[in-house]
Protein backbone atom coordinates (compact mmCIF):
# COMPACT_ATOMS: atom_id res chain seq x y z
CA UNK A 1 0.00 0.00 0.00
CA UNK A 2 1.86 3.49 -1.03
CA UNK A 3 0.20 6.42 0.50
CA UNK A 4 1.39 9.99 -0.60
CA UNK A 5 3.27 11.94 2.08
CA UNK A 6 0.46 15.32 2.77
CA UNK A 7 -2.45 13.48 1.95
CA UNK A 8 -5.44 14.13 4.00
CA UNK A 9 -8.05 11.40 5.48
CA UNK A 10 -11.50 12.14 6.10
CA UNK A 11 -11.12 15.74 5.29
CA UNK A 12 -8.46 16.27 8.85
CA UNK A 13 -6.10 14.34 9.38
CA UNK A 14 -2.51 15.08 7.22
CA UNK A 15 -0.38 12.14 6.78
CA UNK A 16 3.20 13.53 7.46
CA UNK A 17 5.80 10.25 7.89
CA UNK A 18 5.29 6.80 7.49
CA UNK A 19 6.51 5.74 11.25
CA UNK A 20 5.26 1.69 10.78
CA UNK A 21 4.12 -0.97 8.89
CA UNK A 22 3.07 -4.82 9.35
CA UNK A 23 0.59 -7.43 8.64
CA UNK A 24 -2.44 -4.40 9.94
CA UNK A 25 -1.66 -2.06 7.77
CA UNK A 26 0.36 1.30 7.79
CA UNK A 27 1.08 3.82 10.70
CA UNK A 28 1.81 7.49 10.28
CA UNK A 29 3.04 10.86 11.58
CA UNK A 30 0.38 13.11 10.77
CA UNK A 31 -1.77 16.52 11.85
CA UNK A 32 -5.13 16.95 12.76
CA UNK A 33 -6.09 20.05 11.04
CA UNK A 34 -9.03 20.90 13.40
CA UNK A 35 -7.39 20.68 16.08
CA UNK A 36 -3.40 21.35 14.90
CA UNK A 37 -2.13 18.91 16.83
CA UNK A 38 0.07 15.59 15.91
CA UNK A 39 -1.47 12.35 15.79
CA UNK A 40 -1.06 8.68 14.60
CA UNK A 41 -2.96 7.23 11.93
CA UNK A 42 -3.43 3.67 10.90
CA UNK A 43 -4.39 2.90 7.56
CA UNK A 44 -5.95 -0.62 6.52
CA UNK A 45 -6.82 -1.70 2.98
CA UNK A 46 -8.36 -4.91 3.51
CA UNK A 47 -7.62 -5.69 -0.32
CA UNK A 48 -4.26 -5.28 -0.82
CA UNK A 49 -3.30 -7.23 2.48
CA UNK A 50 -1.56 -10.56 0.87
CA UNK A 51 -3.29 -13.75 2.06
CA UNK A 52 -6.19 -12.42 4.03
CA UNK A 53 -9.71 -12.30 3.23
CA UNK A 54 -10.62 -8.82 3.04
CA UNK A 55 -14.45 -9.20 5.01
CA UNK A 56 -12.70 -11.01 7.50
CA UNK A 57 -9.90 -8.43 8.02
CA UNK A 58 -12.23 -5.33 8.01
CA UNK A 59 -14.33 -6.86 10.58
CA UNK A 60 -10.77 -7.69 12.82
CA UNK A 61 -9.89 -3.70 11.98
CA UNK A 62 -13.72 -2.49 12.75
CA UNK A 63 -13.23 -4.65 15.99
CA UNK A 64 -9.49 -3.03 16.87
CA UNK A 65 -11.39 0.05 17.43
CA UNK A 66 -13.84 -0.77 19.14
CA UNK A 67 -12.30 -2.63 21.62
CA UNK A 68 -9.26 -0.53 22.19
CA UNK A 69 -11.55 2.50 22.76
CA UNK A 70 -13.27 0.89 25.26
CA UNK A 71 -10.35 0.05 27.50
CA UNK A 72 -9.26 3.63 29.67
CA UNK A 73 -6.34 2.90 30.81
CA UNK A 74 -3.04 5.47 30.97
CA UNK A 75 -0.72 2.95 29.67
CA UNK A 76 -2.64 2.25 26.69
CA UNK A 77 -2.77 4.61 23.36
CA UNK A 78 -5.78 6.56 23.21
CA UNK A 79 -8.10 6.55 20.18
CA UNK A 80 -8.92 9.73 18.77
CA UNK A 81 -11.43 8.78 15.90
CA UNK A 82 -12.13 5.90 13.47
CA UNK A 83 -13.96 5.44 10.15
CA UNK A 84 -13.42 4.76 6.66
CA UNK A 85 -12.07 6.91 3.73
CA UNK A 86 -13.12 5.04 0.22
CA UNK A 87 -11.72 1.77 0.15
CA UNK A 88 -9.41 2.01 3.22
CA UNK A 89 -10.39 1.93 7.29
CA UNK A 90 -8.70 4.06 9.33
CA UNK A 91 -7.76 4.67 12.96
CA UNK A 92 -6.54 7.85 14.73
CA UNK A 93 -4.46 7.81 17.90
CA UNK A 94 -2.62 9.75 20.29
CA UNK A 95 1.11 10.31 18.63
CA UNK A 96 3.60 9.15 22.16
CA UNK A 97 6.53 10.55 22.14
CA UNK A 98 8.88 8.30 23.66
CA UNK A 99 11.00 5.51 21.90
CA UNK A 100 9.83 2.03 21.22
CA UNK A 101 11.21 -0.57 24.02
CA UNK A 102 14.11 -2.53 21.53
CA UNK A 103 14.97 0.91 20.93
CA UNK A 104 15.66 1.55 24.71
CA UNK A 105 17.28 -2.16 25.00
CA UNK A 106 19.78 -1.52 22.13
CA UNK A 107 20.47 1.91 23.80
CA UNK A 108 21.45 0.48 27.01
CA UNK A 109 23.38 -2.39 27.21
CA UNK A 110 23.20 -3.98 29.30
CA UNK A 111 19.61 -2.98 30.58
CA UNK A 112 19.79 -2.00 33.94
CA UNK A 113 17.49 -4.88 35.88
CA UNK A 114 15.94 -2.40 37.95
CA UNK A 115 14.53 -0.86 34.43
CA UNK A 116 13.33 -4.28 33.48
CA UNK A 117 11.16 -4.76 36.83
CA UNK A 118 9.55 -0.81 36.61
CA UNK A 119 8.66 -1.62 32.56
CA UNK A 120 7.49 -5.11 33.50
CA UNK A 121 5.21 -3.97 36.51
CA UNK A 122 3.76 -0.88 34.05
CA UNK A 123 2.89 -3.61 31.83
CA UNK A 124 1.04 -5.97 34.33
CA UNK A 125 -1.33 -2.74 35.00
CA UNK A 126 -1.94 -2.30 31.87
CA UNK A 127 -2.23 -5.92 30.95
CA UNK A 128 -4.74 -6.24 34.32
CA UNK A 129 -7.47 -3.25 32.30
CA UNK A 130 -7.17 -5.35 29.31
CA UNK A 131 -7.68 -8.47 30.82
CA UNK A 132 -10.75 -7.76 32.55
CA UNK A 133 -12.43 -6.27 29.40
CA UNK A 134 -11.99 -9.05 28.19
CA UNK A 135 -9.33 -8.93 25.63
CA UNK A 136 -5.96 -10.55 24.55
CA UNK A 137 -3.43 -8.70 23.18
CA UNK A 138 -1.71 -11.25 21.53
CA UNK A 139 1.18 -9.42 20.02
CA UNK A 140 2.88 -8.10 23.14
CA UNK A 141 6.24 -7.34 22.08
CA UNK A 142 9.16 -4.88 22.64
CA UNK A 143 8.43 -2.60 19.14
CA UNK A 144 4.63 -2.47 20.68
CA UNK A 145 5.66 -0.68 24.34
CA UNK A 146 6.89 2.89 24.15
CA UNK A 147 9.12 4.40 27.13
CA UNK A 148 7.88 7.76 27.54
CA UNK A 149 9.76 10.66 28.14
CA UNK A 150 8.82 10.92 31.54
CA UNK A 151 9.27 6.77 32.00
CA UNK A 152 5.93 5.98 31.81
CA UNK A 153 5.40 2.64 29.77
CA UNK A 154 2.38 3.06 26.71
CA UNK A 155 1.29 0.21 25.33
CA UNK A 156 0.42 0.08 21.32
CA UNK A 157 -1.76 -2.19 18.79
CA UNK A 158 -4.49 -3.71 20.37
CA UNK A 159 -4.86 -4.45 16.66
CA UNK A 160 -4.32 -8.43 16.51
CA UNK A 161 -6.56 -8.44 20.14
CA UNK A 162 -9.87 -9.83 19.88
CA UNK A 163 -12.86 -9.52 21.60
CA UNK A 164 -13.04 -13.44 23.97
CA UNK A 165 -16.20 -14.16 22.89
CA UNK A 166 -16.84 -18.04 21.18
CA UNK A 167 -17.06 -16.93 17.44
CA UNK A 168 -13.73 -14.82 18.02
CA UNK A 169 -11.70 -17.04 20.15
CA UNK A 170 -10.12 -17.65 16.92
CA UNK A 171 -9.22 -15.08 14.19
CA UNK A 172 -6.23 -17.32 12.13
CA UNK A 173 -6.24 -18.07 8.35
CA UNK A 174 -5.52 -21.49 6.90
CA UNK A 175 -3.78 -22.18 10.16
CA UNK A 176 -2.08 -18.92 10.74
CA UNK A 177 -1.56 -17.70 14.14
CA UNK A 178 -1.55 -14.36 14.68
CA UNK A 179 1.60 -12.51 16.32
CA UNK A 180 5.32 -12.13 16.40
CA UNK A 181 7.23 -15.85 16.54
CA UNK A 182 9.58 -14.78 18.71
CA UNK A 183 6.97 -13.27 21.87
CA UNK A 184 4.59 -16.54 20.97
CA UNK A 185 3.15 -18.73 23.46
CA UNK A 186 3.15 -22.43 22.70
CA UNK A 187 -0.75 -22.60 22.60
CA UNK A 188 -0.74 -19.41 20.66
CA UNK A 189 2.06 -21.10 18.26
CA UNK A 190 -0.42 -24.42 17.68
CA UNK A 191 -3.25 -22.29 16.69
CA UNK A 192 -5.32 -23.51 20.20
CA UNK A 193 -7.53 -21.31 22.37
CA UNK A 194 -5.43 -17.82 24.01
CA UNK A 195 -6.08 -16.05 27.30
CA UNK A 196 -4.80 -13.98 29.70
CA UNK A 197 -2.38 -16.02 29.69
CA UNK A 198 -0.74 -16.13 26.01
CA UNK A 199 -0.10 -12.57 27.02
CA UNK A 200 1.81 -13.37 30.73
CA UNK A 201 4.24 -16.28 28.40
CA UNK A 202 4.77 -12.87 26.02
CA UNK A 203 5.75 -10.81 29.06
CA UNK A 204 8.10 -13.30 29.86
CA UNK A 205 9.67 -13.28 26.97
CA UNK A 206 9.69 -9.46 26.94
CA UNK A 207 11.47 -9.61 30.79
CA UNK A 208 13.81 -12.58 29.42
CA UNK A 209 14.78 -10.31 26.32
CA UNK A 210 15.53 -7.09 28.78
CA UNK A 211 17.40 -9.23 31.24
CA UNK A 212 19.41 -11.50 29.34
CA UNK A 213 19.44 -9.22 25.85
CA UNK A 214 18.28 -11.73 23.50
CA UNK A 215 14.77 -13.71 23.40
CA UNK A 216 14.95 -16.80 25.05
CA UNK A 217 14.20 -18.60 21.76
CA UNK A 218 15.88 -17.58 18.25
CA UNK A 219 16.28 -18.96 14.91
CA UNK A 220 16.29 -18.68 11.34
CA UNK A 221 12.85 -19.21 10.42
CA UNK A 222 9.58 -19.08 12.20
CA UNK A 223 8.71 -22.39 12.22
CA UNK A 224 12.17 -22.82 13.83
CA UNK A 225 11.43 -20.59 16.56
CA UNK A 226 8.06 -21.69 17.50
CA UNK A 227 9.42 -25.34 17.76
CA UNK A 228 11.98 -24.16 19.95
CA UNK A 229 8.82 -22.56 22.17
CA UNK A 230 7.12 -25.71 22.07
CA UNK A 231 9.90 -27.83 23.15
CA UNK A 232 12.88 -26.19 24.54
CA UNK A 233 13.39 -24.73 28.36
CA UNK A 234 14.72 -20.92 28.33
CA UNK A 235 17.98 -20.70 29.90
CA UNK A 236 17.62 -18.85 32.91
CA UNK A 237 18.80 -15.51 33.36
CA UNK A 238 21.27 -15.82 35.58
CA UNK A 239 23.17 -17.80 34.02
CA UNK A 240 24.03 -14.94 31.98
CA UNK A 241 23.97 -12.03 34.08
CA UNK A 242 24.64 -13.15 37.97
CA UNK A 243 23.25 -9.98 39.66
CA UNK A 244 19.78 -10.36 39.02
CA UNK A 245 17.94 -11.51 41.76
CA UNK A 246 16.79 -15.13 41.77
CA UNK A 247 13.32 -14.30 42.59
CA UNK A 248 12.93 -12.73 39.53
CA UNK A 249 14.94 -15.41 37.13
CA UNK A 250 12.07 -17.65 39.04
CA UNK A 251 9.18 -15.30 37.81
CA UNK A 252 10.78 -15.35 34.33
CA UNK A 253 10.86 -18.90 34.27
CA UNK A 254 7.44 -19.17 35.86
CA UNK A 255 6.17 -16.66 32.96
CA UNK A 256 7.76 -19.00 30.19
CA UNK A 257 6.09 -22.32 31.26
CA UNK A 258 4.82 -24.37 28.66
CA UNK A 259 1.90 -24.91 30.49
CA UNK A 260 -0.96 -22.16 30.96
CA UNK A 261 -1.72 -23.85 34.12
CA UNK A 262 2.19 -23.44 35.62
CA UNK A 263 2.53 -19.70 34.49
CA UNK A 264 1.11 -17.08 37.04
CA UNK A 265 -2.53 -16.84 37.43
CA UNK A 266 -3.33 -12.90 36.49
CA UNK A 267 -1.02 -10.32 35.42
CA UNK A 268 -1.89 -9.00 39.59
CA UNK A 269 -0.16 -11.79 40.63
CA UNK A 270 2.75 -11.24 38.55
CA UNK A 271 2.79 -7.50 39.88
CA UNK A 272 2.28 -8.78 43.29
CA UNK A 273 5.86 -10.59 42.71
CA UNK A 274 7.62 -7.44 40.90
CA UNK A 275 6.42 -5.53 43.84
CA UNK A 276 9.25 -6.35 46.17
CA UNK A 277 11.48 -5.63 44.01
CA UNK A 278 10.51 -2.07 42.63
CA UNK A 279 12.63 1.09 43.74
CA UNK A 280 11.49 3.06 46.50
CA UNK A 281 10.43 5.72 47.11
CA UNK A 282 13.10 8.57 46.17
CA UNK A 283 14.48 11.05 44.18
CA UNK A 284 14.73 10.38 40.08
CA UNK A 285 18.37 10.23 38.23
CA UNK A 286 16.61 13.47 36.32
CA UNK A 287 17.42 12.06 32.73
CA UNK A 288 14.18 11.17 30.37
CA UNK A 289 13.14 7.56 29.49
CA UNK A 290 13.62 6.36 33.15
CA UNK A 291 10.97 3.60 33.86
CA UNK A 292 11.90 3.66 37.30
CA UNK A 293 10.88 7.18 37.70
CA UNK A 294 7.02 6.52 38.05
CA UNK A 295 7.88 4.54 41.11
CA UNK A 296 10.38 7.15 42.77
CA UNK A 297 7.90 9.79 42.63
CA UNK A 298 4.31 8.66 41.78
CA UNK A 299 2.54 11.61 40.16
CA UNK A 300 5.30 13.70 40.38
CA UNK A 301 5.69 16.98 38.08
CA UNK A 302 8.34 16.17 35.95
CA UNK A 303 10.89 18.89 35.89
CA UNK A 304 12.75 18.22 32.76
CA UNK A 305 9.84 18.09 30.56
CA UNK A 306 9.86 21.34 29.32
CA UNK A 307 13.07 21.04 27.75
CA UNK A 308 12.50 17.45 26.18
CA UNK A 309 12.76 17.98 22.31
CA UNK A 310 9.12 17.72 20.85
CA UNK A 311 8.67 15.40 17.95
CA UNK A 312 10.64 15.59 15.09
CA UNK A 313 9.75 17.99 12.17
CA UNK A 314 7.81 16.60 9.27
CA UNK A 315 9.24 16.22 5.68
CA UNK A 316 9.12 19.11 3.38
CA UNK A 317 6.88 17.92 0.29
CA UNK A 318 9.27 17.77 -2.89
CA UNK A 319 7.63 19.83 -5.90
CA UNK A 320 9.10 19.02 -9.33
CA UNK A 321 11.36 21.61 -10.73
CA UNK A 322 11.32 23.37 -7.30
CA UNK A 323 14.04 23.96 -5.03
CA UNK A 324 13.21 22.66 -1.50
CA UNK A 325 13.85 25.35 0.57
CA UNK A 326 11.50 27.46 -2.14
CA UNK A 327 9.10 24.66 -1.39
CA UNK A 328 8.96 24.61 2.24
CA UNK A 329 8.71 28.42 2.03
CA UNK A 330 5.66 28.25 0.00
CA UNK A 331 4.04 25.67 2.00
CA UNK A 332 4.83 27.41 5.37
CA UNK A 333 3.02 30.50 3.91
CA UNK A 334 -0.12 28.39 3.13
CA UNK A 335 -0.01 26.77 6.68
CA UNK A 336 0.25 30.01 8.62
CA UNK A 337 -2.63 31.20 6.10
CA UNK A 338 -4.63 28.66 7.52
CA UNK A 339 -3.64 28.87 11.24
CA UNK A 340 -2.00 25.34 10.94
CA UNK A 341 1.05 26.92 13.02
CA UNK A 342 2.60 23.53 14.76
CA UNK A 343 3.12 22.27 11.06
CA UNK A 344 4.78 25.35 10.03
CA UNK A 345 7.02 25.03 13.09
CA UNK A 346 7.92 21.65 12.21
CA UNK A 347 8.28 22.47 8.66
CA UNK A 348 10.91 25.42 9.25
CA UNK A 349 12.67 23.51 11.69
CA UNK A 350 13.29 21.06 9.61
CA UNK A 351 14.37 22.97 6.57
CA UNK A 352 16.88 24.94 8.14
CA UNK A 353 19.92 22.69 8.12
CA UNK A 354 18.88 22.07 4.39
CA UNK A 355 19.07 25.74 3.49
CA UNK A 356 22.23 26.37 5.90
CA UNK A 357 24.14 24.02 3.86
CA UNK A 358 22.79 24.82 0.12
CA UNK A 359 23.16 28.63 0.91
CA UNK A 360 25.30 29.33 4.21
CA UNK A 361 24.85 29.69 7.60
CA UNK A 362 25.06 33.78 7.46
CA UNK A 363 22.92 33.82 3.95
CA UNK A 364 19.75 36.23 3.58
CA UNK A 365 17.92 33.24 2.94
CA UNK A 366 18.61 31.00 6.09
CA UNK A 367 18.23 34.56 8.44
CA UNK A 368 15.32 35.20 7.13
CA UNK A 369 14.12 31.52 7.57
CA UNK A 370 15.34 31.97 11.28
CA UNK A 371 13.46 34.71 11.80
CA UNK A 372 10.27 33.38 10.73
CA UNK A 373 11.25 30.45 12.81
CA UNK A 374 11.56 31.96 15.49
CA UNK A 375 8.50 34.25 15.13
CA UNK A 376 6.57 30.93 14.75
CA UNK A 377 7.63 29.21 17.56
CA UNK A 378 6.55 32.54 19.79
CA UNK A 379 3.13 32.36 18.28
CA UNK A 380 2.90 28.96 19.06
CA UNK A 381 4.01 29.66 22.32
CA UNK A 382 7.19 27.28 22.22
CA UNK A 383 9.27 29.96 24.47
CA UNK A 384 12.00 27.66 25.26
CA UNK A 385 12.32 26.05 21.67
CA UNK A 386 12.46 30.10 20.81
CA UNK A 387 15.05 31.28 23.26
CA UNK A 388 18.38 30.14 21.52
CA UNK A 389 17.52 31.14 18.14
CA UNK A 390 16.05 34.57 19.38
CA UNK A 391 19.19 35.27 21.00
CA UNK A 392 21.78 33.97 18.10
CA UNK A 393 19.30 36.51 16.26
CA UNK A 394 20.46 39.21 18.30
CA UNK A 395 23.95 38.59 18.65
CA UNK A 396 24.56 37.93 14.93
CA UNK A 397 22.45 41.31 14.38
CA UNK A 398 24.35 43.03 17.14
CA UNK A 399 27.58 41.91 15.33
CA UNK A 400 26.55 43.60 12.10
CA UNK A 401 24.73 46.39 13.04
CA UNK A 402 26.20 47.15 16.40
CA UNK A 403 24.28 46.64 19.94
CA UNK A 404 21.84 49.93 19.24
CA UNK A 405 20.45 48.66 16.27
CA UNK A 406 16.73 48.72 16.48
CA UNK A 407 16.34 44.60 14.55
CA UNK A 408 19.16 43.68 17.18
CA UNK A 409 17.06 45.12 19.88
CA UNK A 410 13.66 44.05 18.77
CA UNK A 411 15.60 40.51 19.45
CA UNK A 412 16.78 41.28 22.56
CA UNK A 413 13.26 42.30 23.86
CA UNK A 414 11.90 39.25 22.55
CA UNK A 415 14.32 37.28 24.73
CA UNK A 416 13.12 39.07 27.50
CA UNK A 417 9.43 38.11 26.58
CA UNK A 418 10.47 34.33 26.77
CA UNK A 419 12.47 34.75 29.78
CA UNK A 420 9.36 36.21 31.50
CA UNK A 421 7.14 33.86 29.77
CA UNK A 422 9.31 30.60 31.04
CA UNK A 423 8.65 31.53 34.76
CA UNK A 424 12.57 33.48 35.10
CA UNK A 425 11.39 36.47 36.64
CA UNK A 426 14.99 37.34 37.67
CA UNK A 427 16.92 36.79 34.13
CA UNK A 428 13.82 38.66 32.16
CA UNK A 429 14.31 41.80 34.62
CA UNK A 430 17.92 41.53 33.87
CA UNK A 431 17.37 41.65 29.95
CA UNK A 432 14.60 44.37 29.84
CA UNK A 433 17.09 46.95 32.39
CA UNK A 434 19.42 46.32 29.57
CA UNK A 435 17.65 47.01 27.16
CA UNK A 436 16.06 49.89 28.80
CA UNK A 437 18.77 52.82 27.77
CA UNK A 438 18.62 52.32 24.17
CA UNK A 439 14.89 52.84 23.89
CA UNK A 440 15.08 55.82 26.37
CA UNK A 441 17.86 57.17 24.11
CA UNK A 442 15.85 56.59 20.57
CA UNK A 443 12.44 57.75 21.67
CA UNK A 444 13.38 61.59 22.03
CA UNK A 445 12.75 61.27 17.94
CA UNK A 446 11.02 58.09 18.29
CA UNK A 447 8.14 56.37 19.42
CA UNK A 448 8.43 56.20 23.04
CA UNK A 449 5.95 53.78 23.80
CA UNK A 450 8.30 50.73 23.72
CA UNK A 451 10.60 52.59 26.41
CA UNK A 452 6.93 52.38 28.41
CA UNK A 453 6.39 49.17 27.97
CA UNK A 454 9.62 48.33 28.60
CA UNK A 455 9.34 49.80 32.24
CA UNK A 456 5.96 48.60 33.08
CA UNK A 457 7.37 44.99 32.44
CA UNK A 458 10.16 45.87 34.90
CA UNK A 459 8.01 47.25 37.48
CA UNK A 460 5.72 43.96 37.60
CA UNK A 461 8.80 41.64 37.58
CA UNK A 462 10.31 43.54 40.37
CA UNK A 463 6.58 42.99 42.23
CA UNK A 464 7.17 39.45 40.51
CA UNK A 465 10.49 38.97 42.74
CA UNK A 466 8.77 40.74 45.73
CA UNK A 467 10.64 44.03 45.73
CA UNK A 468 7.42 46.14 46.08
CA UNK A 469 9.14 49.28 47.03
CA UNK A 470 11.07 48.94 43.79
CA UNK A 471 7.99 48.21 42.07
CA UNK A 472 6.10 51.16 42.68
CA UNK A 473 8.49 53.85 42.51
CA UNK A 474 8.86 52.37 38.71
CA UNK A 475 5.53 52.53 37.98
CA UNK A 476 4.53 55.71 39.86
CA UNK A 477 7.51 57.14 37.42
CA UNK A 478 5.99 55.80 34.68
CA UNK A 479 2.57 56.80 35.43
CA UNK A 480 3.84 60.93 35.02
CA UNK A 481 5.89 60.57 32.04
CA UNK A 482 2.91 58.45 30.49
CA UNK A 483 0.02 60.91 31.64
CA UNK A 484 2.39 64.03 30.46
CA UNK A 485 2.95 62.95 26.85
CA UNK A 486 -0.39 61.26 26.28
CA UNK A 487 -3.00 62.32 28.75
CA UNK A 488 -4.62 60.62 32.01
CA UNK A 489 -6.98 58.36 29.51
CA UNK A 490 -4.35 56.56 27.59
CA UNK A 491 -4.96 52.82 28.02
CA UNK A 492 -1.49 52.17 29.62
CA UNK A 493 -1.96 55.15 32.22
CA UNK A 494 -5.25 53.33 33.26
CA UNK A 495 -3.84 50.20 33.30
CA UNK A 496 -0.44 51.64 35.63
CA UNK A 497 -2.53 53.44 37.81
CA UNK A 498 -4.53 49.81 38.86
CA UNK A 499 -0.93 48.46 39.56
CA UNK A 500 -0.50 51.28 41.81
CA UNK A 501 -4.01 51.06 43.86
CA UNK A 502 -3.73 47.47 44.32
CA UNK A 503 0.12 48.27 45.61
CA UNK A 504 -1.32 50.80 47.88
CA UNK A 505 -3.89 48.68 49.18
CA UNK A 506 -1.31 45.63 49.41
CA UNK A 507 0.89 48.53 51.20
CA UNK A 508 -1.96 49.38 53.14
Amino acid sequence: MSVATGRVVAGRYELSTLIGQGGMGQVWAGYDQRLDRRVAVKLLRPDKVAGQDADELRRRFVRECRVTAQVDHPGLVTVHDAGSAGEELFLVMQYVDGVDLSGHLAEHDPYPWPWAVAVAAQLCAVLSAVHAVPIVHRDLKPRNVMVKQDGTVTVLDLGVASVMDTDTTRLTHTGSPIGSPAYMAPEQAMGGAVGPYTDLYALGVLLHELLSGDVPFAGSTALGVLHRHLYEPPLPVRRIRSEVPESLERLVLRLLAKDPQHRPASAQEVYEHLAPLLPGRGTPTGQPLDPTRPFLRPHAPWPDRARTPVPGPAPVPAVSGKPEVAVAVDEVKRLLGEGRITQAVDILGAILPTAAEQHGEHSPVVRTLRKQYAATLMDDGQYRRALPELRRLADERAVEAGQSDPQSLRFRYEVAQCLEQLGEPAAALAEYRALLPYYENQYVSGDPRLAHDVRRRIGHLLLALGDRPAAHDTLARLLIDVERLHGPGDPLAAEVRRSLQWLGQMRG
